[in-house]
């Protein structure tokens, strides 16, 4: 708790914040990580584990400095990841009152600012005045669980700079780790962000009993909308077919760790959604992306009817069984 400098600092307490802070523990000595909640510091400090996820990683607390306070942790150190579910980022940034346009931002964020339907890096660029040169996007196919577990993993780190994404990778790689390095910062921010909408989707499949012929049929289609949607947002010569895109949507569609098919999968067996959001002690980043993508879409006027169906589920309380029939005859 002593060190002045840190050289990353990770801005953000649940388990994909926890899953960098063990990776970058691999690299560095000195991490800065802002937790709101002193309890959970104390609890850290005292036992090494974070109580509320990933609790069966070891943390290393000489190598952390462990603060509550937003403004001490991005003082100490260039690199800044945020990893706080974007829902509640305008409020938790409300508190922040130093200066860090000239600082490099990693955004470790999977979600869209709901009050402002911009992608984080939108935001940042924006609201906080970060030059897009300046931005990092931390991007999957990943689950934390896993990497608490040391499987094999890849991770995407999206950059204008090629030597800041370097930089990142240098500080994340081990030997269970693999990095992919892009120039698609937006691409990659709005597949992260919808990919979770279909991964809802998948999980509303499987509660009303479809099959494992159907969800190949749903998620082959969810791949041609999501190409559609983000080619719409921002046209880039990009493999739509690769680990960012196509691998993401997968892995969040299919895996038992994923947060989003869990969400879906209750709705699907008849829970509401005010019910399942309670229930849920994760944050399904699919329901906030579900309303801000069908406002974006007013506009862009792109053909989704996955996603169209999951809003109107979600939002306008939409029978799911009635929906998925619909939606059936027109999927390819």
């Amino acid at each position: 708790m002593g060190k002045e400098q840190a050289e990353v600092a990770v801005l953000g307490s649940g388990s994909w914040a926890t899953a960098l802070v063990k990776m970058f523990s691999s690299n560095t000595d000195n991490i800065a990580w802002y937790i709101r909640e002193k309890d959970i510091i104390e609890h850290i400090l005292k036992y090494r584990h974070n109580p509320k996820y990933l609790s069966t990683v070891y943390l290393d607390t000489r190598k952390l400095i462990l603060t509550p306070d937003i403004n001490r942790a991005v003082k100490l150190a260039d690199i800044l990841v945020f990893v706080i579910p974007s829902a509640f980022l305008k409020k938790s940034l409300s508190n922040l009152k130093t200066d860090i346009s000239g600082k490099m931002v990693c955004s470790a964020i999977k979600g869209i600012v709901p009050e402002d339907n911009y992608i984080v890096g939108d935001f940042f660029n924006k609201n906080l005045n970060i030059p897009y040169r300046n931005m990092v996007v931390l991007t999957g196919p990943t689950h934390a669980e896993e990497i608490a577990m040391e499987k094999l993993t890849y991770l995407t780190i999206a950059s204008l700079d090629r030597s800041q994404a370097e930089r990142v990778s240098g500080l994340l790689k081990n030997h269970y780790l693999r990095t992919f390095i892009s120039d698609d910062i937006t691409g990659t921010e709005y597949a992260a962000v919808i990919k979770n909408i279909y991964a809802i989707a998948a999980g509303i499949a499987d509660g009303l009993g479809y099959g494992d012929n159907f969800l190949a049929v749903l998620l082959s289609n969810a791949a041609t909308e999501m190409n559609r949607f983000v080619k719409a947002v921002y046209k880039n010569d990009r493999d739509f077919n690769s680990s960012p895109y196509l691998g993401d949507l997968l892995v969040t569609a299919y895996s038992k760790f994923s947060r989003n098919r869990m969400f879906g999968n209750m709705i699907g067996k008849g829970y509401s959604v005010r019910f399942t959001r309670m229930e849920m002690e994760m944050v399904a980043e699919g329901y906030y992306a579900s309303v801000c993508i069908n406002e974006i879409n007013k506009e862009l006027k792109v053909e989704i009817p996955i996603a169209d169906t999951v809003f109107r589920i979600l939002y306008q309380k939409a029978s799911p069984s009635i929906e998925f029939r619909k939606l059936v005859d027109k999927l390819k």
